[in-house]
């Protein structure tokens, strides 16, 4: 999910935060007959391992999760992994490659870039995420990838009302940065609480590109390796809707607060896959808390 540029004049495009859109097709083997074999059960250590074998595999455009009520590593597969490329993936898994189930994302998982409240920085727009607190200093949580391209963030895209600089940023690995608020006339509100999100737990999600929307989450500590580079782990995985401009921006479920906007695929229009850091393990690296 990178930022998108506000700045025509710039060359470099970076879409980071922003995931929306590719519909998900999963095709159905079918009801087993009477007689057919008992599909194979796999321990928790070979799915740990084939999990181990898809990242290594370094197949850009995936995302995937051990799936325990099934017994299975779920792998997602965008429009960009050819057949090749899963071909790759089941090598990699080796003996155990009847543990992977493989579903299929019309779009493109990508890093894009904006979010809640509209940031700019560098010649990017992001989102803001959840405004945070440690002691008597106010900051708040953007996607890292955002944090990466800018060491100060602004309100307006001319860059003339200085929010503050970037204190903190982790991206790939995770996807989070801490901004710190330096301008005391700016109002820094909170309402929420930090959550553990949970599957089939109803979300909302609000950004800078695309307003707010709603989904549920389908998936919990997903892997994505994103087309273009960049893998990040522990991820929300969702239904809801994004597009470049939306990373960072929060996912929320009243008034907990989950997740940071990271990428995804697809757009407003027909919906998509997105992916989410949570907020949990943001606040703990940075010792702060949201309010």
């Amino acid at each position: 999910m990178r930022n998108k540029r506000t700045n025509p004049g710039t060359s470099r495009r970076v879409r980071l935060l922003a995931v929306a859109a590719g519909i998900v097709a999963v095709t159905s083997a079918g009801l087993p007959t009477a007689g057919a074999a008992s599909p194979e059960v796999y321990s928790a250590t070979q799915l740990s391992r084939v999990s181990d074998a898809v990242l290594e595999a370094g197949v850009g455009g995936t995302a995937w999760h051990v799936d325990e009520a099934s017994g299975r590593v779920v792998v997602t597969a965008d429009s960009t992994v050819s057949r090749a490329g899963i071909a790759k993936l089941k090598k990699a898994a080796g003996a155990d490659a009847g543990a992977l189930r493989i579903e299929r994302d019309s779009g493109v998982f990508t890093p894009l870039g904006s979010a809640g409240d509209a940031i700019y920085g560098s010649g990017y727009r992001c989102s803001l995420g959840f405004n945070v607190v440690s002691g008597n200093t106010y900051y708040f949580l953007t996607a890292g990838h955002c944090g990466d391209v800018a060491r100060n963030w602004y309100t307006n895209s001319s860059q003339t009302t200085l929010i503050g600089p970037t204190v903190g940023s982790s991206f790939p690995g995770n996807d989070y940065a801490l901004v710190r608020y330096d301008n005391a006339s700016l109002s820094h509100p909170g309402g929420f609480s930090a959550a553990d999100a949970y599957v089939g737990e109803p979300v909302k999600r609000t950004g800078s590109t695309t307003g707010t929307h709603s989904g549920t989450v389908t998936a919990l500590d997903v892997t994505v390796h994103y087309s273009g580079g960049g893998t990040v782990r522990g991820m929300i995985q969702t239904n809801v809707c994004a597009e470049p401009g939306d990373s960072g921006g929060p996912l929320y479920d009243g008034g907990k607060a989950l997740g940071i906007t990271s990428g995804g695929s697809g757009n407003c229009r027909t919906g998509g896959t997105t992916f989410y850091q949570p907020v949990p393990e943001a606040l703990a690296k940075y010792n702060v808390s949201v309010y």
